[in-house]
């Protein structure tokens, strides 16, 4: 079992066959961190790396000043305000306003396998020799709560999951102020920090920053992860690239109010914090009770970012990602949204799905606008029942109608939300999530039901599910569009309102949980005004989510990109929009839509209808390539090559398991007069393998270690000078 424990030195070591992680039991009792890096000898000490140095203004937990300062040493879970000045992970405050705490060892449990932690998402195991874990067990004397630490190391993966649950046993209540999910202390402070951020239409785009003295970190405080920042962060050496060097990954499985924290401190050390945000949390526990952090996914490479992805990306696409679609090769689909807005009827819908059967599309999406009164969007949010004006063989008619066609139907939600306008509203204005006597802030005229209640739950579930009980439904996009004001909900006490934020989420997990367990062929996509809760969390119960409302494909070359650090690329909706461009205005050609939406979960966002036959034939031929290739593009392994933000292109490829055929993508961003041959170098093929190279329809034979060494030499005047800006390349490669 890769997980020992030596008594006489009293260290854990945590490995496999490419990691290592090492912490000790501390003189006071309190849990040290050695070392989390490349593997090392299980049978090797690690407690010299603790250097006890006297030092000025420090305090010491132990009589003899030479022997600890909390200061000064790498903790595993540590607390503010006895010695160490830096952030802690947690803070409880007693009755009687104390927040002092002093967790000490208790026990330990070694075992194999992982356990859930449900209600809340996390990573799994199917059989117990995947992984193992340790439990450790300290406790407060004075409060007397216990403060369990669970850490597990996958056998096949240089990952190791963290989480901490607390479970009080005294008699006078305690409240929880902050606790987080993990603490790492890092020995110097030698990284540039890289995180995902952005806007909505701009998300999850990569911002590098050099750690300094102080505190950097992201965070969202709006209800849901957010599309400002995203719930992960990297930390890497200044010299890493995409293919060598260190870099640490951290991915929080959870999709509400988030922390990612770096403190460098006085003396260069690193302390990483991640968890739920602090700000709007306080959970009251009595005797008996018990709460759950989230987990989080720490991933070490020293062979550079793309390895760092990768590992996110088959870990989370094979032990995140649950159920029938788990694995499985995702429909082209189309949606109507763009399309027709809320503008339709049956005929309409008919019409663009008999062109999409045509044009070899599998699945038809039924997007806003066909409920309630729901004609534009300041009316009938809430109102899950079918408007029979617009359809009037209801959803269940028309769902058979496409399935006739031969195409499966899928259908669009907003479970969370309500207009004031709406009968639900008039029928229950105390289930939005709204302060006394204040003003109700509205976004988009809709306002987040309180998901913190049971019985709203049990409401929209009910009557989600009966439309798709009476019809023939094959996708759900569950969408979600604003974030969350004036928190606070009208049948929590005055003590449990710091509780709202996070009950919200739980809620939300209980009802994708019973949709699931009552549905569980369904392909559900989430969605947040794009991408603005495209987390771990929600990939745990929707195993693709829509990147971003912007199409343009200039954009969604470094959304994709910036994506691509902590996703996996089947879990990227990706569609092939109109131009001019919805969001933008950019017109770029079809033939670039296509080759970027290609890497993701493919579909479309535009009227078939209104194209030119040549337009059509063109998305006929895109169809039947994705078609042909599609499991290398949704599961093959992924690798960065040019990246976008930092010059106008972009350029990425997927490879096969078994490195006998890969798909490379260049995108063009401006072009330019008078450049240069272009030389483009690939990745993770068999460098003895002869592989054929076709590119706009002519064919070249290479060897492999040519195009990673050497690489391609693309004539700009032969590929894109008489093509324009925004203009791409797609190469195949095959085994020869």
């Amino acid at each position: 079992m890769p997980i020992i424990y030596k008594e006489n030195t009293k260290e854990f070591h945590l490995f496999n066959s490419e990691i290592s992680y090492v912490m000790e039991i501390l003189e006071n009792g309190q849990l040290g961190g050695l070392y989390f890096g490349k593997k090392i000898s299980e049978d090797c000490s690690l407690k010299y790396l603790r250097v006890d140095v006297a030092r000025s203004h420090a305090a010491f937990c132990l009589p003899t000043p030479s022997v600890l300062s909390l200061q000064h040493t790498r903790q595993e879970y540590p607390s503010y305000g006895t010695g160490d000045f830096r952030y802690g992970a947690f803070s409880i405050k007693q009755e009687n306003g104390s927040s002092i705490s002093d967790f000490k060892y208790v026990s330990h449990k070694i075992y194999a396998g992982k356990k859930k932690i449900e209600p809340l998402p996390a990573t799994y195991v199917e059989s117990d020799n995947e992984a193992s874990s340790l439990e450790i067990t300290l406790s407060d004397s004075v409060t007397k709560t216990d403060l369990i630490l669970t850490y597990t190391i996958y056998e096949n993966y240089p990952a190791i999951t963290r989480h901490a649950r607390f479970e009080h046993k005294g008699d006078e209540k305690i409240t929880l102020e902050k606790a987080m999910s993990l603490c790492l202390d890092l020995p110097d402070a030698d990284y540039e920090m890289l995180h995902l951020s952005g806007a909505w239409g701009r998300e999850r785009h990569i911002k590098e920053r050099r750690l300094e003295q102080g505190v950097q970190a992201i965070h969202s405080m709006r209800g849901i992860s957010s599309a400002e920042h995203n719930p992960f962060i990297a930390l890497k050496r200044e010299e890493t690239t995409e293919n060598q060097g260190e870099v640490y990954g951290f991915s929080f499985v959870y999709s509400g109010n988030f922390l990612a924290q770096v403190e460098v401190c006085s003396n260069d050390t690193s302390r990483v914090l991640m968890g739920i945000h602090p700000d709007n949390f306080e959970w009251t526990l009595q005797k008996g009770e018990i709460f759950q952090t989230p987990e989080v996914v720490m991933v070490y490479s020293d062979n550079g970012l793309n390895k760092m992805s990768q590992t996110y990306h088959k870990l989370y696409s094979e032990r995140l990602a649950r159920g029938t679609w788990r694995g499985k090769e995702r429909p082209v689909l189309i949606n109507n949204w763009e399309a027709t807005y809320m503008d339709f009827n049956e005929e309409k819908i008919l019409e663009i799905a008999k062109t999409a059967k045509e044009a070899g599309i599998e699945l038809f999406v039924l997007d806003d606008g066909w409920f309630g009164t729901r004609d534009d969007d300041t009316q009938g949010l809430g109102d899950w029942f079918v408007n029979t004006k617009k359809l009037p063989s209801g959803i269940s008619g028309l769902s058979r109608k496409i399935e006739k066609i031969g195409m499966k139907f899928g259908l669009w939600i907003e479970p969370e939300m309500a207009n004031k306008n709406s009968d639900l509203y008039r029928k229950h204005p105390d289930w939005i999530i709204s302060a006394p006597d204040r003003f109700e802030s509205p976004s988009r005229f809709q306002h987040m039901l309180d998901f913190s209640r049971k019985e709203v739950v049990d409401y929209i579930h009910e009557m989600i599910a009966k439309v798709i009980r009476e019809s023939k439904i094959s996708y759900i996009k569950w969408d979600m569009n604003r974030y969350m004001t004036e928190c606070y909900s009208r049948a929590a006490r005055p003590d449990e309102q710091g509780k709202v934020m996070h009950k919200y989420i739980l809620g939300v997990y209980d009802l994708y949980t019973r949709l699931i367990n009552e549905f569980p062929d369904i392909l559900f996509e989430s969605c947040a005004s794009g991408g603005a809760r495209f987390d771990p969390g929600m990939l745990y119960f929707a195993p693709q989510a829509w990147c971003s409302d912007n199409t343009d494909a200039y954009e969604r070359v470094k959304i994709q990109y910036g994506t691509s650090l902590a996703y996996p690329i089947s879990s990227i909706g990706a569609h092939v929009s109109a131009v001019p461009n919805h969001q933008v205005g950019r017109i770029t050609p079809l033939s670039t839509r296509g080759n970027v939406a290609y890497f993701g979960a493919f579909g479309y966002e535009l009227d078939l209808n209104s194209l030119s036959k040549e337009e059509l034939e063109e998305v006929k031929e895109q169809v039947a390539y994705y078609k042909k290739y599609r499991r290398l593009f949704q599961y093959g392994t992924f690798y960065r090559i040019k990246n976008p933000f930092k010059c106008g292109d972009g350029a990425w490829m997927v490879v096969s398991e078994d490195k006998t055929q890969a798909i490379a993508a260049y995108y063009l961003g401006l072009n330019t007069a008078n450049k240069g041959t272009l030389r483009y170098k690939l990745e993770g093929l068999d460098p003895d393998m002869r592989y054929k190279v076709t590119v706009s329809g002519e064919s070249e034979f290479y060897r492999g270690d040519q195009l990673m060494n050497a690489g391609l030499a693309i004539n700009r005047n032969k590929y894109f000078k008489h093509m324009g800006d925004f203009v791409s390349l797609i190469f195949n490669i095959e085994k020869a």
